[in-house]
């Protein structure tokens, strides 16, 4: 359902503003997150997770706009690399709560906490600029209504950049998604231990994806791309069939 956010918030963040849409969407995955946690059967749990999807599909869209419309087009890559890993330190935060309070609190705790970004409404509402392009009139009604005729202009870049983001999403959360899974099912690790080597891959995340995107800035954002794809193809045997903490730690990070 992550799609179908993408393209309504997106929507949404055209008409009425990248800010007000950001803060929007952030109290809708908030509340789906929530609602997680007390769903009482099966059904009702898909339900809300596909809720969910919705709202948090607008969310990285709306957010990376409202980011790169109001920042200096000096230093992009730094900043994109910067922005991406504001995913590696919420997991990291995840990391930590799981392998320090989910025996405590359960599965259904853990969607409690998950909802707490709703806070961030509060430092949006109170410190946060509406994009300068949007406010200037550069993404207008015209542009809107211009969106269908556009797609199918440029559709081959389109496509490409559907394709583009389909593999990378499969690279990293077809991987890191189900490695706590493994690490339980095929290990029997502990959530401690778990939660341990997770926050070690995050941290690892949090420093690539700076440093490439530093790097970016000097060999231009396709070698940098191809590069850290092909330098992560001689971990997977380390990341997939180790036996000791250390060793996946070291794969994972």
């Amino acid at each position: 359902m992550r799609p179908v956010g993408a393209f309504l918030f997106g929507l949404m963040a055209d008409r009425f503003g990248r800010r007000v849409t950001l803060m929007v969407d952030i109290i809708a995955y908030s509340v789906f997150e929530l609602g997680s946690a007390f769903a009482p059967s099966l059904r009702s749990l898909l339900i809300m997770r596909a809720l969910f999807g919705v709202a948090m599909g607008g969310e990285w869209g709306v957010g990376a706009a409202l980011a790169f419309e109001t920042l200096p087009a000096e230093g992009r890559g730094f900043f994109s690399g910067l922005l991406q890993e504001g995913y590696a330190v919420g997991y990291l935060i995840a990391s930590l709560a799981y392998g320090t309070v989910f025996r405590f609190v359960g599965w259904r705790g853990m969607f409690v906490i998950g909802a707490l970004p709703a806070f961030l409404v509060i430092y949006i509402r109170t410190k946060v600029d509406e994009s300068p392009a949007w406010l200037q009139g550069q993404v207008s009604r015209k542009a809107e209504s211009h969106l269908v005729r556009d797609i199918l202009r440029y559709f081959p870049t389109f496509a490409l950049l559907v394709v583009l983001m389909f593999a990378f999403n499969s690279f990293s959360h077809g991987s890191q998604d189900l490695y706590p899974k493994f690490l339980q099912s095929d290990h029997h690790f502990t959530p401690q231990i778990v939660g341990l080597i997770a926050v070690i891959a995050n941290i690892g995340a949090l420093l690539g994806g700076i440093a490439f995107g530093t790097w970016s800035e000097k060999i231009g954002r396709r070698k940098a791309i191809v590069i850290a794809a092909l330098l992560s193809i001689p971990v997977i045997p380390l990341w997939a069939y180790s036996h000791t903490v250390p060793m996946l730690a070291l794969g994972a990070s």
